[in-house]
């Protein structure tokens, strides 16, 4: 079982596949198992999916958003143009769009 999994991560580059790829290199992968290892990868599947929560952000980042909010409240932003100038003087090497 976890030779299938680790063969699966190294098998694939997953930043060049589309969702399409990766289910069908999926399905060919499960396809070609023995049934009693089927059996464990979808039994292990389904555990992670039920297990799959969204994610919470953390004490410190809900303190960051709404510092953020209450920053925004009194006015104290910057516009995209104000951000860009700052990066350009910091990163003048970097290509900006």
């Amino acid at each position: 079982m976890t030779n299938f999994i680790v063969n699966f991560v190294k098998d694939k580059n997953f930043a060049i596949m589309n969702a399409a790829e990766i289910k069908l290199d999926l399905f060919r992968k499960i396809d070609n198992l023995k049934e009693s290892d089927l059996e464990k990868v979808y039994n292990q599947f389904v555990a992670l999916l039920n297990a799959s929560s969204p994610y919470e952000l953390s004490r410190d980042e809900k303190a960051a958003v709404n510092e953020a909010l209450e920053a925004s409240k009194k006015g104290e932003t910057y516009t995209h143009e104000q951000v860009m100038e700052e990066a350009r003087g910091k990163y003048p090497n970097l290509k900006f769009k």
